[in-house]
């Protein structure tokens, strides 16, 4: 059974009940899905678990605090995670512009630094276009995983 741990990023509950969705679609798959809604650096580093970062932008494509001190952390430790596959989903809204998703590739370069391995296409769900992202975050996740079944 392929372990898989969500680090969350929220702020209203978008990002959260998307990953919740996909915690609720892999389980039956046959995966072991943790959901961390207060993600520690510790969370990475005491595993090898897949990662799928699931979170929200914020203001100007700045990172919800409750993944902020995760992403300073892995800044400033860089703990060398390499070839550790990882997958992302953003959530945004496209009229803030050249912001829309910029917390999602705030992690990504961070987790790019620590020579993780990204695992698909990153899923970019617009608040202007989606009412449902839990929904759109569940659909791609059945896909993410199969390409991850063949990079690991």
């Amino acid at each position: 059974m392929q372990a898989i741990r969500i680090l969350v990023g929220s702020v209203y509950g978008g990002a959260l009940m998307s990953a919740r969705a996909v915690e609720k679609t892999l389980t039956p798959l046959g995966y072991r899905v943790t959901v961390l809604e207060e993600p520690q650096l510790s969370d990475i580093t005491d595993n090898n678990d897949a990662l799928l970062v699931c979170t929200s932008t914020t203001g100007q494509g700045e990172l919800p605090s409750n993944i902020l001190q995760f992403y300073v952390d892995l800044r400033d430790q860089l703990p060398q995670q390499p070839g550790r596959p990882f997958g992302s989903i953003v959530l945004g809204d496209s009229s803030y512009g050249d912001t829309f998703c910029g917390a999602g590739e705030l992690i990504e370069e961070a987790l790019y630094e620590t020579s993780a391995r990204k695992v698909g296409d990153t899923l970019r769900i617009d608040a202007m276009e989606t009412m449902a992202p839990e929904i759109e975050a569940a659909e791609w996740a059945q896909e993410w995983v199969k390409q991850l079944k063949t990079h690991t």
